[in-house]
């Protein structure tokens, strides 16, 4: 059985096993980035897997670890190598110019571009190319007890996957039965989306290949090529150990629990894993870390919440970094 509560802990499993795992069944020939609850107004993704250019995604390091937001990309993407007015040297936006001389000085305290004044105008100019690290995008729908009332309801929502083509895949997560026929395999989903089913801690096999929905005219299809990017940046800054900005690590209940290569969120007062939802400031076992941890009376300066939140952003640093120099598993 997978650890955690429901859907949750199955979706921080599918992550942790797609960093170390992905592709299925395959080699890894190029680094992976993983992240989490991401996706458009239309649609939110369960899991997200970034397969990338080796070069470009060492390149895109020069941008830093945060996401560049659309604004911002659209300033460094067409910042030149040279200074100039920066209405000069972007493509109007579609939208007034206050909006992307606000986006440039927010780049150029971020150190993504340089700025500077000639008399009344701003000009900027490059620090480097803005490389093209992105070369797919994965889509992973989780649901580990999958039965026929829950394939019904997320038909229609692969359908649209699959019809957007967003993402260059389209897959289906469960926990596996260990019957001979995996009763995924027996659900009306569409054919194009493939099916996973894995078992805790580092197994999956793959029940179903999926169909590459990539539309012919993607390469020169601006529009897809943009969301795919504003996608792909978010994913690179966020990850999917962020879970702890939308719990309450500061809490005296709130703790990791290892399990196999993954930490879990557990709660003492409820005595299990607890979900995103549950964990919040309404909790009603929700009580705050005594002064005393986050002072003199504990050895992790801050209190546990904040070791929570610096162990969780180290190990994604860690595999950003090991992701950057090797393109084969670890």
């Amino acid at each position: 059985m997978t650890p955690g509560t429901g859907e949750f802990g199955f979706e921080l499993f599918v992550c942790r096993w797609a960093e170390t795992a992905w592709p299925p069944d395959e080699k890894r020939e190029a680094p992976v980035v993983v992240a989490r609850q991401l996706g458009t107004q239309a649609r939110r993704w369960d899991t997200v897997v970034l397969e990338c250019d080796p070069e470009g995604l060492r390149a895109r390091a020069q941008f830093g670890e945060r996401e560049l937001d659309s604004d911002l990309l659209h300033v460094v993407r067409n910042a030149p190598a040279d200074w100039a007015w920066y209405r000069d040297a972007l493509p109007h936006p579609g939208y007034p110019w206050r909006y992307v001389r606000a986006a440039v000085h927010r780049a150029a305290d971020r150190g993504v571009v340089e700025k500077r004044r000639d008399g009344n105008r701003i000009e900027i100019r490059r620090i480097a190319p803005y490389p093209d690290w992105l070369r797919r995008i994965i889509a992973i729908e989780n649901k580990p007890d999958l039965d026929a009332s829950a394939a019904r309801a997320l038909s229609e929502q692969l359908t649209h996957d699959v019809e957007t083509a967003l993402a260059d895949e389209v897959w289906v997560a469960t926990e596996a039965t260990g019957e001979s026929v995996e009763p995924a395999l027996l659900e009306d989903l569409p054919v194009e989306v493939g099916i996973l089913a894995l078992s805790f801690p580092t197994e999956a096999s793959v029940e179903w290949h999926p169909s590459a929905v990539t539309p012919p005219e993607a390469a020169t299809d601006a529009a897809r090529q943009r969301r795919r990017l504003e996608l792909g940046e978010r994913a690179y800054g966020r990850g999917w150990r962020d879970y702890h900005e939308t719990m309450r690590p500061d809490c005296r209940h709130f703790e990791l629990r290892r399990a196999g290569r993954t930490f879990v969120p557990n709660c003492r007062a409820k005595q299990r894993s607890q979900t995103a939802a549950e964990c919040s400031g309404s909790c009603p076992d929700f009580e705050p870390e005594p002064p005393a941890w986050r002072t003199k009376g504990w050895p992790i300066e801050g209190g546990p919440g904040k070791g929570i939140k610096r162990l969780l952003r180290r190990r994604r640093e860690w595999v950003r970094e090991r992701d950057r120099i090797h393109t084969e598993d670890d």
